[in-house]
């Protein structure tokens, strides 16, 4: 055994051995999350003949690299597609601002503010509002009616009662149910978000799945920013304060450029979340606000059987503004994901 293999050769150096067991490790782990990207870009460039006849893995050699699934999608269905992308990339973008920025402002609020409300008032609203869903679901009631008497008897009965009961919830307690509404299955609300959606009429709409996703992501956004906003020292706050800054001026001018990597990692996910659901999609959208996961997964039940080609050039358009956006991010996500919070 050759000496000093597994002895570094300088400070803060690692050991040939160890370096080049890394190496290897990192090599393996990157051809195995390549390769499944590589067999759709190539997958792409064949014609179904090819697809069927047997997994060809190198142009000119296996196979005649063809542009036959790219004319399919881009000339012959043209129209599917680009309204299909361009739903994708407004629903998107739309959810994620609306999450990021009212999940931000929510998260600042509980590292903040040491809210107490009262758990009777909490219980009051949760039995309204059922008793709301139900009577516009099964019995036919008229929407904003229904709403305004739930919202009056809520004001009623916390005034009347609520000061009867002490026991109060915590900042703990709020942001443990908000992470709740995430661990919650997507399949045990769709039913009444459709029937919600429905009594006004905006099924297949951008706006139903805008408010939809942003809703969902965004207990990602308070869980998350919620330990970034804890990091930053509240010295600066507090002088800022001192010399008449407003906590919403605070919050725009010094806690978010301090917390920039945890916005841009928080951000980046929900976004990823966003373009990728398909559950909700499936059910609030028919042909008008239809997006990309539709599309790919409509391609794997026409009477054609699956279309394996025109599915890849699908999904190779699809991944591609999540790549870019995660280099162009990849300076601030890389601090907000390892540190874990931005120190100021």
């Amino acid at each position: 055994m050759k000496p000093g293999l597994f002895e570094p050769r300088r400070i803060g150096e690692m050991a040939p051995a160890s370096k080049l067991a890394l190496y290897a490790v990192l090599i393996t782990w990157s051809l195995f999350v390549i390769f499944p990207i590589y067999w759709l870009l190539i997958t792409s460039f064949k014609t179904p003949a090819g697809v069927n006849n047997g997994p060809f893995f190198i142009p000119w050699v296996d196979f005649t690299p063809s542009l036959h699934a790219w004319k399919d999608l881009f000339v012959e269905d043209f129209a599917d597609t680009f309204r299909a992308y361009r739903n994708s990339i407004i629903i998107t973008l739309s959810s994620t601002v609306l999450s990021v920025l009212v999940g931000s402002m929510a998260a600042y609020s509980l590292s903040r503010i040491e809210f107490a409300p009262n758990l009777i008032t909490i219980l009051y609203f949760v039995l309204l509002l059922g008793g709301a869903c139900l009577a516009i679901g099964v019995f036919g009631a008229d929407l904003w009616l229904t709403l305004a008497v739930a919202v009056a008897l809520f004001f009623l009965l916390a005034r009347a009662v609520g000061r009867l009961y002490t026991v109060r919830l915590k900042n703990g307690d709020i942001l443990f149910w908000i992470i709740s509404q995430r661990i919650l299955a997507p399949i045990v609300v769709v039913v009444p978000i459709y029937m919600m959606f429905q009594s006004v009429r905006l099924l297949d709409t951008h706006l139903a799945l805008i408010l939809t996703y942003a809703v969902v992501n965004m207990p990602i956004v308070v869980w998350l920013m919620y330990d970034f906003f804890n990091s930053i020292p509240r010295d600066l706050e507090e002088s800022a304060q001192l010399d008449g800054a407003t906590m919403i001026m605070t919050f725009r001018e010094i806690v978010l450029p301090l917390s920039r990597a945890g916005l841009s990692a928080t951000t980046l996910l929900v976004m990823i979340f966003a373009w990728n659901e398909y559950l909700f999609a499936l059910f609030l959208s028919t042909s008008k606000a239809q997006t990309l996961p539709i599309l790919v997964a409509a391609m794997n039940a026409g009477e054609r059987g699956i279309l394996w080609w025109t599915m890849s050039v699908a999904i190779i358009i699809m991944i591609i503004p999540v790549v870019v956006l995660a280099v162009i991010l990849q300076k601030y996500i890389s601090k907000g994901l390892l540190v874990g919070a931005v120190k100021g």
